[in-house]
């Protein structure tokens, strides 16, 4: 019997397929959400397009439709299996899929922990004052690096005033207020927001630690056993995993104790939503389609999402030089011979 012909009232085990598939969509796909109301929202707005399009929705809604049918697309019998469920068991399967997506979430959250502190410290150099690696009561504002990458772009760290009201909390820091690790060199244009956006090293760095392996973080992997991207059939980055990971690395470098997308100290589901709603936005598709360019080339770099440029002086270069100066000729011989 498959995970979602279970009943109702069995307790969901860490072996549950419906939990070990579901831990990678809720990484990649849509990382904060809840996962009962999805689906019980899903079947109803299904039955509501019958009727009204999609377009009709609310920006919220459509994005949670895109999400449902994300899941739908990615576990072939789910959908029939909801329409002709109890609701009982509609909010079972929630569960089960909530239950995947939050313990890959936790595992995370604790690997990402400790390994962090690797990637802030320069080469050879111990951090001053030291960071514990099982807590993080001297984590966020309450030390110097973490608080100078943790400083939200458009304040300065190094202003004595600035410092001290986030250290106390007199400057509450909401979630869309982006922090400069985001940024490549940690170096934040505020003449040009997109200039090393979503390029930093330390984003790489957690990235490939949670989705390809442990290893593969320096530049000579050596690994050998296969990574979550490679067990999941994943061979380019989704706009959802960024986000998931840029507010996993945003959740290590602060004092939190607890990863929940309730907190409003952390406030990450906001911080989550903010990073989509750029990527999502049509004015920023240019600009979108760049940043998933260079993130491929990082992380997957021999696959065609790369999209490698053409070297120049090959075979192939030369072939379309050729071709392009054939058709110029030809398009410049019946622009004449039309006049």
């Amino acid at each position: 019997m498959s995970a979602l012909q279970m009943g109702p009232h069995k307790k969901a085990s860490s072996s549950d397929p419906l939990i070990s598939h579901r831990r990678h969509f809720g990484c990649t796909v849509f990382a904060l959400c809840n996962y009962p109301s999805l689906l019980t929202n899903g079947i109803l707005r299904l039955e509501q397009m019958e009727e009204t399009p999609l377009e009709d929705f609310s920006a919220e809604e459509r994005r949670e439709h895109r999400v449902f049918k994300q899941l739908l697309d990615s576990y072939p019998g789910l959908l029939e299996r909801l329409r002709n469920g109890s609701e009982e068991e509609i909010l079972h399967v929630g569960e089960l899929i909530g239950k995947g997506a939050s313990g890959a979430r936790g595992d995370n959250t604790k690997s990402l922990k400790s390994a962090i502190l690797d990637w802030i410290s320069l080469k050879g150099a111990a951090i001053q004052p030291p960071l514990h690696r099982n807590s993080k009561i001297d984590h966020g504002f309450n030390h110097e690096l973490t608080g100078s990458l943790l400083c939200p772009t458009g304040l300065d760290w190094h202003d004595v005033e600035t410092r001290e009201n986030l250290h106390s909390g007199k400057i509450l820091v909401c979630g869309d207020q982006w922090p400069v690790f985001l940024y490549a060199h940690y170096t934040y244009d505020a003449e040009d927001p997109w200039c090393g956006l979503l390029r930093s090293r330390l984003l790489i760095c957690a990235y490939k630690h949670v989705f390809t392996s442990l290893s593969s973080v320096d530049k000579d992997p050596k690994a050998t056993r296969s990574g979550n991207a490679r067990l999941h059939g994943m061979n380019c980055v989704t706009i959802a995993s960024i986000a998931y990971i840029t507010t996993q690395v945003r959740f290590s470098l602060s004092s939190s104790s607890v990863f929940s997308r309730t907190d409003t100290s952390m406030d990450s589901e906001t911080f989550y939503h903010s990073l989509l709603d750029l990527f999502e936005d049509p004015d920023e598709s240019k600009e979108v389609d760049e940043l998933l360019t260079w993130w491929n080339r990082q992380v997957f770099p021999t696959s065609s999402a790369a999209k490698w440029p053409i070297s120049a002086n090959s075979a192939l270069s030369k072939i379309q030089i050729k071709r392009l100066a054939t058709k110029n000729a030809a398009d410049s011989n019946v622009a004449v011979a039309s006049t």
